[in-house]
Parts: structure tokens; C-alpha cells; sequence
């Protein structure tokens, strides 16, 4: 027996949940400034008073969501009088189903799908949290698909508003909105009402990349599965996507591929060949966080090898009938984003015509987009 040869019935993971992409771990640094801005907000809840509203910015895979987690941890340890709700907009992209959520967690069961009218539903939200005494503080996650729908100014207006109709209603907002600078905007009714904390949640660098997935590495993997060279890799892939989500699910799947090979160790070759799929969970959650227009012009990207931008703004101006000034901010986010390449050609008009070209294949996009 080659006792350098791993046993079907053993494995080089200690805890394999400290690789699954929604896991909440006990370590979570790098982000106590951010931290101590979401308990700054909470902090008047736990007086009894209507808390601060927030806005968590920041690209994809920067701990927006973790943190979220974390707060609500601290909160219900603290009193049983402040309800946090999380609510993913993706999933719940309507004024009614996220106030539907609401309602779940307040009451422990959904309210009827048909039938009643949502000024009743806000009617006994409100009237609960006034009765009880309690303080709600609700997190719209992925506010961008509320906003994809035009749902966004309804949702705010309702919940910021609920103590005018209900003296005794106290909620608090918390918005995660994954973006890169992009301008956001509400009506001026909201506005007046939102006036929100702004938390900025920056793409992690090299060496905060390298502790986390230094201590995920030690607590998921049994001692030395993970050598230098390969820990150094995955951290290299890791910052050149700036989303650390992409080093977790190449930790799970570099480790797979060793145990495939019934290794004890896991080599380079696990890493190279576990990014090729693990890449990928970067751009699915970057295409998620993408508003319509945007998705619209990826959509349109897909469609050719290559573009000049002239010709790619005919085809986005007919599809969304926005102008120039959007289609030029549009193009230079999804630039940002790195989702593709807008490289000068020197021919055209002063010889500042663009190339534009994908940076994934276009079928790995489409089918996300779909």
C-alpha cells in the first residue's frame, strides 16, 4: 500500500462548509472600519430610537453581504427589540415581495399571495412594530435589481415614510448596492427622507487577500495540503478578479482535483486547472450586479468578434433608446469591470476609434445573462 496515496475513505478536508461561497466565517477582518460605521447606524435601534440609514457600496466579493451577517449577530445578542430582516432583491424585486419578507420574519408565516391589498400588509407591519415596541431594520440587498425594475423609490418611500401613517413605527434602511461609481439616484420624495450613511467596501489587496485565505486555508485543510507555492497562486488569481470569492471556490475545487488524483497534497496543476471554472464565479456575480442598459450592451458585445464603438452605439441606442452620454458611461464601467477590452485602433476620426472584444467567451456570458 502507498501510503503517499490518499484512502477512499479520507479526505484533505478538515471543514469543507469553510468553502461554500455563502458560509459566514468567525474570522472576518480586514473590514472593522466598515464595521464600526454599520454599528454607528444601528446604535440609536438599541436605544429605542429609529436607527441611521446606510448605503453599502462596493464591488462584488468585497464582504458587503458578511458584513451584514455579522451586524445582525451582534444585534440579536444584544435585544430581542431591534429585527433585522435581510432581503435579497434579486430574488425579491417587487415592493410586495419584499415587504412579503418582512411580514415572514415578523409574523412566521407569508401573507396571502392574492387577495389582499399591500396597504394592508404595510398596515399590520407597522401597527406590529408600533404595539410591540419593536424597531425594524430592513437590508435591501442587491438594491440594484429594485432598481432594474423601477421598484426602488416605492420600497424606500413606503418603509421611510411608515411613521407618518404610524407614529409609532420605527424602521431603519440599510441599502448593499454593488457597484463601481456609477451614479444612483431617487426621487427627491426619498431623498428628503433617505439621507444615508455612505460605507465604502474597497476590492481587498494582495496582502488582505493573502491572510483571509491564509486562515481559511488553516482551519478548512488538514496541515500541509496547501504548500507556499500553491497558497501564493491562489492569491495571485485571487487579486488579478479582486473578488475573494474566487480564491474560496479555487481552494474547494483545487482540493477536489488533488482528491480526484488521490493526492495529499495539492500542486500546482490542481490550482491552473480548478481556475478555469472558478473564474467563472466572478463573472456570474458580475453580471448579476448589472443594471438593464448594461446587460443590454454585454448582450450586444456577445453578438459580434469584434466592434468599433460607433457601430456598437447604433445597436444600443435602437435596443434602449438612451443617448450618447449613457452609452459612453455604460461602456466604460463594463471596461472597468474588466468584462471587456476598448482598445484605440488609431483609424477612424482623429485616430481615437475603439475595438471593442470580450474578455470572456461570449457563450459563458450569454448563458449567464439569460
Amino acid at each position: 500500500m502507498n501510503k503517499d496515496l490518499l484512502m477512499w475513505d479520507e479526505t484533505l478536508f478538515k471543514d469543507p462548509d469553510l468553502f461554500e461561497l455563502d458560509h459566514i466565517p468567525e474570522y472576518f477582518a480586514h473590514r472593522e472600519s466598515q464595521m464600526q460605521a454599520l454599528m454607528y447606524c444601528v446604535k440609536p435601534a438599541m436605544r429605542g430610537a429609529r436607527p441611521v440609514n446606510a448605503f453599502c457600496i462596493g464591488p462584488p466579493g468585497t464582504g458587503k453581504t458578511t458584513a451584514i451577517h455579522k451586524l445582525f449577530e451582534e444585534i440579536e445578542k444584544f435585544t430581542p427589540k431591534v429585527i433585522p430582516v435581510h432581503i435579497n432583491c434579486q430574488t425579491n424585486s417587487t415592493r410586495f415581495t419584499v415587504y412579503s419578507r418582512i411580514y415572514k420574519k415578523l409574523f412566521n408565516i407569508a401573507p396571502p399571495s392574492s387577495g389582499v391589498s399591500f396597504q394592508k400588509i404595510n398596515e399590520k407591519i407597522t401597527s406590529h412594530l408600533a404595539d410591540e415596541e419593536k424597531i425594524l431594520v430592513a437590508v435591501l440587498d442587491d438594491i440594484n435589481y429594485l432598481m432594474h425594475e423601477g421598484e426602488h423609490d416605492k420600497v424606500l418611500y413606503s418603509l421611510l415614510r411608515a411613521h407618518e401613517t404610524n407614529p409609532g413605527a420605527r424602521i431603519g434602511v440599510i441599502n448593499i448596492l454593488s457597484d463601481t461609481g456609477i451614479g444612483f439616484h431617487f426621487d427627491p420624495k426619498v431623498e428628503s427622507v433617505l439621507l444615508a450613511e455612505e460605507i465604502k467596501f474597497p476590492r481587498y489587496t494582495g496582502d488582505e487577500i493573502r491572510d483571509i485565505l491564509i486562515n481559511r486555508n488553516k482551519l478548512g485543510f488538514y496541515n500541509d495540503v496547501v504548500g507556499p507555492d500553491v497558497l501564493e497562486k491562489v492569491v495571485e488569481y485571487t487579486e488579478l478578479l479582486g473578488d475573494l470569492r474566487v480564491g474560496i471556490d479555487l481552494f474547494k475545487r483545487s482540493g477536489l482535483n488533488a482528491e480526484r488524483r488521490a493526492s495529499r497534497t495539492i500542486e500546482l496543476e490542481d490550482v491552473d486547472k480548478a481556475y478555469e471554472t472558478s473564474r467563472l464565479v466572478h463573472l456570474t456575480y458580475l453580471l448579476k450586479s448589472l443594471k438593464s442598459e448594461e446587460k443590454n450592451l454585454m448582450e450586444l458585445i456577445c453578438k459580434h468578434t469584434e466592434i468599433k464603438t460607433g457601430e456598437l452605439y447604433n445597436g444600443f441606442h435602437d435596443k434602449t433608446g438612451l443617448g450618447y452620454t449613457r452609452y459612453y458611461e455604460t461602456l466604460e464601467k463594463l471596461s472597468a469591470l474588466k468584462l471587456i477590452n476598448a482598445s484605440f485602433t488609431g483609424k477612424g476620426t482623429r485616430g481615437r476609434s475603439r475595438i471593442i472584444t470580450l474578455r470572456y467567451s461570449a457563450d459563458e456570458i450569454t448563458k449567464r445573462l439569460s
